[in-house]
């Protein structure tokens, strides 16, 4: 399995905004927050592995 960094860029109700860190990209991600730590803000470090998304 790969590793992929994310920032969370914005949060907005529901879902949040991710771009990744690891690789010069401006694509954005939409995902549920559901799926996040709890404990997220933006500006917050991710890492995406095995399908769960941690703060890093």
């Amino acid at each position: 399995m790969e590793t992929f960094y994310y920032e969370v860029i914005s949060i907005d109700g529901d879902y949040a905004n991710l771009k990744r860190t690891d690789i010069d990209s401006d694509e954005i991600k939409l995902v549920a927050r559901a799926l996040l730590p709890a404990e997220i803000m933006e500006g917050s470090n991710l890492r995406y592995e095995m399908f769960q998304y941690t703060l890093v």
